[in-house]
């Protein structure tokens, strides 16, 4: 560390490589943190969370009693033991409250005035932070799973929605209407995430066991469905159409970049495609339980190198090198499965998810 510094000081190193160094050896050095704890709201598991990405002091959650919570994570104590504390809540009182499952939170990318939130009672919900009232519904003749947000659009305000329903549904906040459809799944769609390279550009995860990247400007909107196989299926294979997976495909995560696209399945792979030219890179990350029958949400690192997956992984979270497929680590905690982590690169610290645990460094994952 003292030869970086000098180094820098003398302009023989770049600057951002002390500070990759150092993110990675903080990632690799995750443990459970004893001294910051989060104060428990929720009287049931956490299925969602998410960093405001533009102090990443505001977190959200969304359980499946239904109720949404808003933490400060910030230490206002400045006392080194402290417990982040709720700012609000939308409560089981409150009239607008979700009536089942919140399956997916997230904040307006550019502001903290605005979030939304989905769920299994068939609604998508855009909130007036300020207020804590809804400012628009969306309704939907069937379950909802997962939604998002572009975190780079500046051109539209689509919302990506995916329900019951093999058919994806794109949400304009600027008419409150639902502008667009996209069809080719067979069957309902698990989890959907928009490219943080190119704001037109769509991935979609489906229990059909296929991925596809969408150009919501273009009329045939679908440009790839991606192939495990790399267009080498055996002769004997029977299926008319590629897949991503053996099975229910219920996790999506783009690389920082943009560059490449993580996918994770119930037949316990999880898989690194080229986002470019649908390619299926071959990374081998072994077996990677996944027994979730719903959308399973994990993260990757940022500003390090190499960069990492932080993945849930039965009861714990398993960390991985991207590029390589090594598991570096497993963070235990937890005494019942996770679904869901997200990373926080400013705080340098994780979360998990019913009893929130915070990891030194990096982290932030829930549990049932």
């Amino acid at each position: 560390m003292l030869g970086f510094i000098s180094a820098r000081q003398a302009g023989l190193e770049d600057p951002l490589r002390l500070r990759r160094a150092e993110s990675t050896r903080r990632v690799l050095s995750l443990e459970l943190n004893k001294d910051k704890d989060i104060e428990r709201i929720h009287g049931s598991g956490i299925n969602t969370l998410d960093i405001e990405p533009v102090e990443s002091r505001y977190m959200l959650s969304g359980g499946t009693d239904g109720v949404i919570v808003l933490y400060d994570l910030e230490n206002l104590s400045q006392k080194p033991c402290y417990t982040c504390k709720a700012v609000c809540s939308v409560g089981r009182s409150h009239p607008n409250v979700h009536k089942f499952s919140v399956e997916t939170v997230q904040w307006y990318p550019h502001d903290t005035g605005m979030f939304t939130s989905s769920s299994f009672d068939k609604t998508l919900k855009i909130w007036d932070t300020n207020t804590l009232q809804p400012a628009d519904v969306f309704h939907f003749a069937e379950t909802v799973y997962s939604h998002h947000m572009s975190p780079v659009a500046t051109k539209h305000c689509l919302i990506a929605v995916g329900t019951k329903s093999p058919k994806v549904q794109l949400c304009d906040l600027k008419s409150g209407s639902c502008s667009h459809i996209l069809q080719g799944h067979k069957q309902e769609i698990l989890a959907v995430s928009w490219s943080p390279r190119y704001e037109y550009i769509l991935a979609t995860a489906s229990a059909d066991s296929r991925v596809k990247l969408w150009d919501v400007r273009r009329a045939s909107a679908c440009l790839i469905t991606l192939d495990q196989h790399n267009g080498e299926k055996s002769k004997a294979s029977s299926e008319a159409e590629n897949t991503a997976h053996n099975g229910r495909v219920n996790g999506l995560c783009f690389t920082n970049d943009g560059l490449h696209l993580l996918t994770f399945g119930t037949d316990d792979r999880m898989r690194l495609w080229n986002s470019s030219s649908g390619e299926n890179t071959l990374v081998n990350y072994g077996k990677v339980c996944n027994e979730s029958r719903k959308g399973l949400k994990f993260t990757v690192s940022h500003g390090c190198s190499p960069e990492f997956a932080f993945v849930p992984y039965g009861s714990t979270i398993a960390i991985y090198t991207i590029y390589s497929g090594n598991r570096m680590a497993m963070l235990g905690g937890h005494y019942s499965s996770v679904d869901c982590c997200v990373f926080n690169p400013n705080f340098q610290y994780p979360i998990i998810r019913n009893i929130l645990h915070l990891y030194m460094k990096d982290l932030l994952c829930c549990y049932d």
